[in-house]
């Protein structure tokens, strides 16, 4: 049997995610990869996907869209990525319904683990790296970043923020970043010493990132908090910058006069990982999963694991996943 984890109406995903059993998928078909899978990360955004879904599903639909297994088998004359091959460690993204033993996968979206890198971050090598390029690739389409422009992001000691952290140190951009508590920018300063960090507990938190730009223009700021802090980051950007909403972290909306966007003509955009799988190239796609493997591969110490659990223990990791204050992603082993 496969034992999958589906849901079939919005709400708590503690309490509307459930595991059902179903009958093992038969051989891949043409442009098909029939994968077993080992584990599978607990991403915020599936869960948001989860709280959102509207009304109640004629059949219960499958969550989850990124995993990483073994391969069982190739479908006919399906051409796969290098290194994808029977027996081979692989992680897939996207793959709706991905939260499963075994998984039907689009060869397309299979691409291939490094010998190198362990399972922990094979579990999470493509959704967050992706990001991280993906926002990376938003600030230096500003002209002022990677000259005297800084960047500033929010959420800095996320799984992803820690990526894009990593990043801009290896791209040589200026950045400053922003976390919750002074606790939090303790342990950021661990990793990245080099990097200033504010935290917005102190009322003043704006002028400790204008104070650590040094009179370098803020060009750029990442969010995916939404809500009063995306409001304050537009305030701090200098003219001709530009606020990315990568999240919807907030319950209340971003309230902005238009006079704000005019008056400092400034740009407000949103990105959503989701949206990249659908909208970029084929060349593209493989250019960003180069990059992303690239880094799993150099800063494979920022992939932490806040927890492991097993299926049966569903709803505490999604409830994990959750946690104020948590370091790492949440995994799900299932073998």
């Amino acid at each position: 049997m496969n034992r999958r984890v589906v849901y079939a109406r919005g709400g708590s995903p503690a309490e509307v995610l459930t595991v059902i059993e179903e009958p093992e998928p038969s051989g891949p078909g043409a442009g098909q990869v029939l994968i077993r899978t080992s584990a599978f990360p607990v991403h915020p955004g599936d869960l948001q996907a989860v709280e959102a879904y509207p009304g109640k599903a004629a059949q219960p639909v499958p969550a989850g869209v990124e995993a990483t297994g073994v391969v069982e088998a190739i479908g006919p004359d399906t051409p796969v990525a290098p290194g994808v091959d029977v027996g081979s460690r692989v992680t897939v993204f996207p793959l709706p319904g991905a939260w499963a033993q075994w998984l039907l996968a689009d060869a397309g979206a299979v691409v291939a683990v490094p010998d190198h890198v362990p399972d922990e971050t094979a579990a999470q090598m493509l959704v967050n790296p992706l990001t991280a390029v993906m926002l990376r690739r938003e600030a230096e389409e500003h002209q002022a970043v990677g000259y005297d422009g800084v960047l500033v992001q929010t959420a800095a000691g996320s799984s992803v923020g820690r990526l894009v952290t990593g990043a801009c140190a290896i791209h040589n951009l200026g950045l400053v970043n922003v976390v919750r508590s002074d606790r939090g920018a303790a342990e950021l300063r661990k990793r990245f010493p080099d990097v200033p960090v504010v935290a917005t507990e102190h009322p003043g938190w704006a002028g400790e990132v204008r104070n650590a730009a040094a009179g370098r223009p803020v060009s750029v700021a990442f969010d995916p908090i939404g809500g009063r802090l995306a409001e304050d980051l537009l305030a701090l950007l200098a003219p001709g910058g530009k606020l990315v909403s990568y999240g919807q972290i907030a319950e209340e909306p971003i309230a902005v006069h238009a006079s704000t966007l005019l008056h400092g003509s400034l740009t407000l955009r949103g990105k959503n990982i989701g949206r990249w799988s659908s909208e970029v190239s084929a060349e593209r796609r493989a250019s960003d999963v180069a990059a992303a493997i690239s880094i799993a591969s150099a800063l494979h110490d920022q992939f932490d694991v806040a927890a492991t659990y097993g299926l049966d223990e569903l709803a505490d990791a999604v409830k994990h996943a959750v946690r104020p204050g948590k370091v790492g992603t949440v995994l799900v082993r299932l073998r």
